[in-house]
């Protein structure tokens, strides 16, 4: 659903990555406010694949790190919370930690509990990472970790796009614990996306009709075009009662 011949695609909040590494753009520009996620890709496209493994494989060997060993688990998340902060401890740290999910608290420590029975770097996830790599090598990508406001609207042109996939309204995923996502954050950002509209820049912003109740009624009144997505955020959200009623995931986009 993106348009062709993008030049420069934003990934306004890029969080895993997982749209922006695979778009066909001349340059992308990966932003996230969570400073560290950051440091993971960035870590990850200026080195080797083969020694990203080897690292991988030490760190699993010296913890015993598997899908059942907790205590291995809780010793590489004290070791990563109290010494210096290694990019490649936090992404195995996440391989490990219940529904390979990313939190910190107020003092930014990692505090996901074990992912047990679950989550491991198994041989499906580490052809998954091998693929990511041999992309994220290939790309022009620059990395930032900017509040979304700071985007500079003036640089964007026509042939530009601006992706967002923000933390979604009145949700309870690991990502809105810490402080969450505001009705405030929420205006800010349909202003900045009438703003790119106003400007003939195109966006694409991905998001749940189902929490977000208003979303609808304001895309309408833009004429901003509505696309009814088929899939899930359960993973995300795990402590939704209701886990027969499928969200409403949408893609609004201005072109």
């Amino acid at each position: 659903m993106f348009p062709n011949d993008i030049d420069t695609f934003v990934d306004l909040f890029g969080g895993g990555f997982n749209v922006g590494i695979n778009v066909n753009a001349n340059k992308i520009y990966y932003n996230d406010t969570n400073s560290k996620v950051v440091d993971i890709f960035e870590y990850f496209k200026v080195r080797d694949k083969d020694l990203l493994l080897e690292e991988i494989h030490y760190i699993i060997d010296k913890y015993k790190l598997s899908k059942t060993n907790q205590e291995g688990y809780t010793e590489l998340r004290d070791y990563y919370n109290n010494e210096k902060q290694s990019p490649i401890v936090l992404y195995m740290l996440i391989c490990h930690a219940f529904n390979y999910q990313i939190r910190f608290n107020s003092k930014g420590k990692f505090n996901m509990p074990f992912g047990k029975d679950r989550s491991c770097f198994n041989p499906t996830l580490e052809e998954k990472f091998c693929k990511f790599i041999d992309q994220l090598h290939k790309i022009q990508v620059d990395f930032y970790d900017n509040d979304f406001k700071k985007l500079k609207v003036e640089n964007l042109k026509s042939n530009d796009l601006v992706y967002c996939d923000p933390p979604y309204l009145n949700s309870t995923a690991t990502y809105n614990e810490n402080g969450g996502w505001t009705v405030d954050q929420e205006n800010e950002l349909r202003n900045l996306l009438v703003n790119l509209n106003d400007k003939n820049i195109k966006f694409a912003l991905s998001n749940n009709l189902t929490t977000n109740t208003t979303l609808q009624d304001w895309a309408e009144q833009n004429q901003f075009n509505i696309h009814y997505l088929s899939g899930t955020y359960s993973n995300c959200n795990y402590q939704k009662k209701d886990k027969i009623t499928k969200d409403i995931e949408v893609l609004i986009t201005n072109y």
